[in-house]
């Protein structure tokens, strides 16, 4: 694993982590420091040897030691266990140890944002209404994923009606009374500290229930970096 020093502390290192939110819109990437997050399409076709090709020509110009990869499904003991519903074929047996050259680390998308977002003390319950709905809580620093948008509810799943399928046949308006009552419900269930709704729907939440707040993409990045720097 490569180190670089730090300007003039020639005894003092520092790791630079490349962190990939993958959704089923857009693969992110940020490097961790002041380069913006450069990105390009997703979709139903996106398959890991694609998302690899797309990131290395996207950041050939960026240096870095070890890559973070937010990911839309399950994920155990760092990999993949099931193929996600939103991209294409191959993730579940993918070596993207092998294929960035780099050591990874692997974790589901939420809780990334989850961990990214939490702010140090007590229960996180993180929802991320994007394509689909993610879900994670994190319990002093530990952050534990989720799978709650194929629970039912209603006539479909939370995930019918929150994720982005929800909103476009719903209307902006009745998407967002589900939201609220989806929020009061898990409130009840989990007694978290704090609740942050994020992902990229989240824009549309014109009122923010009670004991929430809105999170920011940014901080999923954040996320990835707490990966190398934290010991989780």
């Amino acid at each position: 694993m490569h180190f670089y020093k730090l300007l003039h502390h020639p005894n003092l290192y520092i790791l630079r982590i490349l962190t990939i939110d993958v959704g089923g819109t857009n693969i992110k990437a940020k490097l961790e420091g002041p380069e913006e997050r450069r990105k390009f399409p997703s979709g139903p076709d996106m398959t890991p040897d694609k998302m690899v090709e797309g990131v290395l020509e996207m950041t050939k110009d960026w240096d870095y030691d070890v890559v973070s990869i937010g990911f839309p499904g399950i994920i155990k003991r760092g990999a993949v266990i099931t193929e996600p519903k939103n991209l294409g074929p191959g993730w579940k047996e993918f070596d993207f140890v092998k294929a960035f050259g780099k050591p990874v680390k692997i974790i589901n998308d939420a809780a990334m944002q989850a961990l990214g977002s939490y702010s140090g003390k007590g229960v996180l319950l993180f929802l991320g209404f994007g394509t689909g709905l993610g879900s994670a809580i994190v319990v002093d620093g530990k952050v534990l994923p989720m799978e709650l948008a194929h629970l039912t509810y209603r006539k479909g799943t939370f995930e019918d009606y929150l994720g982005i399928r929800g909103l476009e046949r719903l209307g902006q308006a009745k998407w967002e009374k589900h939201v609220h009552v989806v929020v009061s419900r898990f409130k009840a269930a989990f007694l978290p500290d704090d609740i942050v709704l994020g992902g990229g729907k989240s824009k549309y939440i014109t009122q923010v229930p009670e004991g929430c707040r809105l999170g920011n993409n940014q901080l999923a990045y954040e996320g990835g970096f707490k990966l190398w720097r934290d010991k989780l």
